[in-house]
């Protein structure tokens, strides 16, 4: 080797020193690490931050040259948590509102709904259903930095049947019509190929179909217990999905639904109230993710019903029956070793600062601290199918929170979130203004 070529190395080598010296802008000094792996919890880290991403995790409290400290010595941190089952643009309010509304107020609506989320530690959600592109714009306004909101994964309007839950003109005088109606409805084969490519077309991140009934609509057509698309239909839209580089959400209660979605490919199971072990054995086969969503139905039985039904069982009512067997499905599919992925559904019903009173449910239906936290973090990752979010560890987004007490004694710390950072921005610090205590 020629001495230029040396000198050259060496150069080359000192330049990529001193880079790495001074792009480690950010460390966060760590009291407690729960890194979203499964790992042990750490004491005394540093988490080395370079531009969004995370570039080491060390032990001790060390400081790179030229480096900006995070003092979290005193608290627990953890990955940013991710949501998997949310409707960031949904609009209650039943038929008026859905007649009276626009697109154009949803969006604007969520550009708040986003920002609770965030700064409540969800720095990822995956959203299954929107109208009108709602979700495309609120995900791209996001990555300009338009709007401060989580990371997303849209689904854009779900898929199902005529006179199923996704079908807009479901339970309304015939004479109504809006143009903006569309891309939800699928019967046949042909029509949720069409659809799925459509929606692949039109910048969906994945794919989100009924197969069967659902609580949050009125009427026995969108019964619950009922299978609603045939395997045929199921199959095309998971195939050509899945041809397309996407996944499949399937929001079924029915054991019949879930199954056949379980058997013909799909990723995840959105509720899951009626699957039994049989079911259980067909999620673990096909290495498949139960979203189980406890929380929104539990608080519809609580609540009186304050809306007519519209010819059959109203979602209060639907809500009573299935609550039940949603908690006891949860219990056995995580006794049976079932992979779960955190979701709450939130709508607007859970204020969307109020997702993580999901996991107390979670936990007192018997899933511990670590594993509830494992839903929300790596689990969660997995089932996105996304490498950059879900753990504390080199290579990942700096997506992090952090809370004052220890959430594997008291889930509920993760209800009071006081520092959240996505990408290595600081959005939330409650926390290092602090005054030590005495």
């Amino acid at each position: 080797m020629t001495r230029a070529l040396l000198g050259l190395l060496a150069a080359l080598a000192a330049f990529a020193g001193a880079s790495a010296a001074t792009a480690a802008d950010v460390v966060v000094h760590a009291g407690r690490l729960i890194d979203g792996t499964g790992g042990p919890v750490r004491e005394r880290v540093s988490v080395v931050i370079r531009d969004e991403r995370i570039a080491a995790v060390e032990p001790g409290f060390v400081t790179p040259a030229g480096a900006r400290v995070v003092d979290l010595s005193r608290a627990t941190v953890l990955p940013g948590l991710i949501d998997s089952h949310t409707h960031v643009t949904y609009r209650r309010g039943g038929f008026a509102e859905r007649l009276t509304g626009s697109d154009m107020e949803d969006v604007l609506k969520a550009t708040g709904n986003v920002r609770k989320l965030l700064m409540a530690g969800f720095t990822s959600i995956r959203n299954l259903g929107a109208e009108g592109g709602t979700d495309l714009a609120l995900k791209k306004a996001i990555a300009r930095g338009d709007v401060p909101g989580p990371r997303m994964w849209i689904s854009l309007e779900y898929l199902g049947p005529t006179g199923g839950p996704t079908d807009p003109r479901a339970g309304i005088d015939e004479s109504w019509h809006n143009d903006d109606w569309g891309h939800s409805v699928v019967d046949g084969p042909e029509a949720a190929i069409r659809e799925v490519r459509d929606h692949k077309r039109r910048g969906a991140d994945l794919i989100k179909i009924l197969p069967s009934g659902a609580v949050g609509v009125p009427g026995d057509s969108t019964n619950p217990q009922a299978k609603l698309m045939t395997d045929d239909e199921i199959r095309a839209v998971v195939d050509t999905a899945h041809g397309l580089g996407m996944k499949v959400a399937a929001h079924a209660h029915s054991k019949a639904a879930i199954d056949a979605a379980l058997r013909l490919g799909a990723d995840s199971i959105e509720h899951g109230a009626y699957g039994d072990a049989e079911s259980f054995r067909l999620y673990k086969a096909r290495g498949a993710f139960l979203v189980p969503t406890v929380l929104v139905p539990q608080l519809v039985a609580e609540r009186a019903d304050q809306r007519p039904s519209i010819g059959g069982p109203s979602p209060a009512e639907k809500a009573r029956i299935v609550v039940d067997q949603l908690r006891g499905m949860f219990r056995e599919a995580n006794r049976a070793g079932v992979k779960i992925a955190f979701g709450t559904d939130v709508t607007g019903l859970v204020p969307f600062d109020g997702s993580a009173r999901e996991f107390k449910v979670m936990t007192d239906l018997g899933m511990s601290p670590a594993g509830a936290i494992l839903t929300a973090t790596r689990n969660a990752a997995e089932l996105i199918g996304s490498p950059d979010i879900g753990a504390v560890a080199p290579g990942r987004y700096a997506d992090l929170i952090a809370v004052a007490g220890d959430p594997l004694k008291d889930i509920t710390e993760l209800e009071r979130v006081a520092f959240v950072m996505k990408g290595g921005a600081v959005v939330r610090d409650d926390l290092t203004a602090r005054p030590a205590p005495p």
